[in-house]
């Protein structure tokens, strides 16, 4: 059996990959046979790659050089992702301190003492585009690194294109201006793809069908992901300790807890608190089943 040090397996490597540059057998120029096309899903480029985006990139691999194998004349770029929240958010991050950010460049390579230039979105984008051209260059990937980019304005070719292909689509009608229920961000106030989060990264958005039960001239809403259950309800809960408030929502008096003013406020409520009050104040009173219009106790 004849055991391969990492050394030499790394000179191995070397020596090849050194060939494939100087014979460019991954460089596609037009006029060379049937085409054949290959791209991985852009990665975000605020860290250095891990293990997982090259067990992604290993498959386009594959196909690429197998396609070559059958005689096509393939192109394989690779694109570098540097729009969005993660690398905008990361710069942020870094301008206020963040422990865990700082960290986490400093894991990727990023020198200690130069970490705190990274509150710039720029530098974040120049300095892991290197890396990972570097790093994938040294795995071994059949990459046309010719034709390697990055998005933003940074590259203003790629940025005309991306706007050339929205104006086309909105002349076509595709892409449309309105309201959507969507995942946003409260300090930027955009939407955040499942992508785009540091945190929460497969959440979606949750519907609730919300039922009113009558008290005096309010209603107290509840909102549920069972109504057909409102055949059954007993009572309704309350916390005795929790902090609730009356407020004029829209053109309705409703009994809601205080943290909530906000999220019906984010979804376009109009919201005037009239008083604030503990939850024991509401226990020991009855509302009205919305369905059957039965008296039913709020029980803490």
């Amino acid at each position: 059996m004849i055991l391969f040090s990492e050394k030499d397996i790394r000179r191995i490597e070397a020596k090849w990959q050194k060939k494939w540059k100087e014979a460019k057998i991954f460089e596609a120029d037009p006029g060379k046979g049937e085409k054949y096309f290959v791209t991985f899903p852009y990665p975000y480029i605020n860290a250095a790659p891990h293990v997982g985006h090259a067990y992604s990139a290993t498959r386009a691999d594959m196909m690429a050089r197998f396609m070559r194998l059958l005689g096509y004349n393939v192109l394989f770029p690779f694109g570098l992702h540097a729009t969005g929240e993660p690398i905008a958010g990361a710069a942020k991050r870094i301008a206020m301190g963040d422990k865990k950010q700082i960290e986490a460049f400093v894991m990727s390579g990023v020198p200690k003492e130069k970490v705190k230039e990274f509150d710039d979105p720029v530098k974040i984008v120049k300095f892991f585009a290197k890396v990972w051209v570097n790093d994938f260059r040294d795995y071994g990937l059949s990459v046309d690194w010719r034709r390697t980019f990055y998005t933003t304005k940074l590259n203003p070719e790629y940025n005309k294109f991306v706007t050339w292909q929205y104006k086309k689509l909105k002349r076509m009608g595709l892409v449309v201006k309105g309201k959507h229920p969507v995942i946003w961000c409260p300090s930027c106030e955009s939407p955040a793809g499942s992508h785009d989060r540091k945190e929460g990264e497969n959440a979606t958005v949750v519907e609730y069908v919300l039922l009113k039960f009558k008290l005096g001239d309010a209603f107290l809403p509840a909102a549920t992901l069972r109504p057909e259950t409102i055949f059954g309800v007993t009572n309704m809960w309350l916390n005795p300790e929790g902090d609730y408030v009356r407020a004029k929502v829209d053109d309705e008096i409703w009994i809601v807890s205080k943290e909530s003013v906000k999220k019906l406020r984010d979804q376009e409520h109009e919201v005037e608190v009239l008083e604030e009050f503990k939850g024991k104040e509401l226990v020991g009173k009855s509302c009205v089943d919305p369905l059957r219009g039965r008296k039913i106790p709020i029980l803490p």
